[in-house]
């Protein structure tokens, strides 16, 4: 791996699996930051999805996971960061969102890893 930090899309589980349980959600989204956390540590520029989506969607007025505001914004704003991004982290576990986020960097030729080590070579 070169010294240039590169920019991670860290993807993985969020709202799949929690039925929209908040409290379920947040240890996914603590989960991604916590491999957030390791590929900064490691000289590298982690974005999840979400840092940008939920904001927005409050904004937005979203009432719950999954209404139309939640398919407008959610997903759109991961595949709108992918183009900027270098290479994906695709957390463990089921995750259709994660799993789309995955086609979409293939189709631009990005690297999809599926450990963490394998990015940061320990």
């Amino acid at each position: 791996m070169n010294n240039k930090p590169l920019t991670i899309l860290v993807a993985g589980p969020y709202r799949s699996g929690t039925n929209d349980d908040p409290e379920l959600m947040q240890q996914n989204l603590e989960r991604l930051e916590t491999a957030a956390l390791t590929l900064f540590r490691a000289g590298h520029i982690p974005l999840i999805g979400e840092w940008l989506a939920l904001p927005l969607l409050k904004v937005a007025g979203s009432k719950k996971p999954g209404d139309d505001l939640y398919q407008e914004i959610s997903y759109p704003v991961a595949h709108r960061l992918i183009t900027k991004c270098d290479a994906i982290l695709r957390m463990e576990g089921n995750s259709t969102g994660a799993d789309n986020d995955v086609k979409v960097a293939q189709q631009l030729g990005l690297p999809v890893y599926y450990h963490i080590e394998d990015i940061i070579g320990n």
